[in-house]
């Protein structure tokens, strides 16, 4: 899985993933890695790469998941959409 930064306009991370010899790349809200004791407040990039690492796998299988077709993932990781297939 490789990071290729935020994206403004959706408030989300470009991420790319090789699923079955072919690159995906998709969109992670930021929000999901919101200090939910902090109501409003975007996450640092710190804390958004922190936690994307933190949920490597599981963002990993629901991407695959996504490109596959095979279903849709659990929440919260069923707010990740693909956007691009090479």
């Amino acid at each position: 899985m490789e990071i290729r930064g935020r994206d403004p306009a959706t408030e989300c991370y470009r991420v790319d993933l090789d699923v079955d010899g072919r690159t995906v790349t998709a969109l992670v809200p930021e929000r999901l890695a919101e200090d939910m004791r902090l109501i409003g407040a975007r996450p640092s990039h710190q804390t958004a790469y922190v936690w994307m690492a933190e949920n490597k796998e599981k963002i990993e299988a629901a991407i695959a998941m996504l490109a596959r077709g095979t279903g849709r993932p659990r929440a919260p990781f069923d707010q990740i959409t693909l956007i691009e297939e090479r």
